[in-house]
């Protein structure tokens, strides 16, 4: 089995097909750099585009090791071991919020 690397800002739980919950800590973050960008303005309040650059803080690959990391990271690492926690439909929330996830997503 894989090691697995949170590398979200919050604590992840997964929801085993068996219904026991397994939870990853935060083991530090990993970020893509970014420079918002004015291209408009509406009534005088700036509108922005968000120009998204490198993926910071994420290791590099390492044998059995799998990192989570959020799907913007995911995406712009474009590696196999970089997955994001799969919040969509299948998610278990509580009051709105996220609980829980039942799997993860490789971009």
């Amino acid at each position: 089995m894989a090691k697995i690397v949170n590398l979200t800002p919050h604590t992840i739980t997964v929801e085993l097909p068996d219904g026991s919950r397994q939870s990853f800590e935060s083991s530090g973050v990993a970020r893509c750099s970014v420079k918002n960008v004015v291209v408009d303005e509406i009534g005088g309040i700036p509108v922005s585009t968000a120009e998204y650059g490198e993926v910071i803080g994420l290791p590099e690959p390492e044998d059995g090791v799998v990192y989570v990391a959020s799907m913007l990271v995911a995406q712009r690492a474009g590696r196999a071991d970089v997955v994001g926690p799969d919040s969509g439909p299948t998610a278990i929330r509580e009051n709105g919020l996220v609980v829980a996830v039942r799997g993860f997503v490789r971009y």
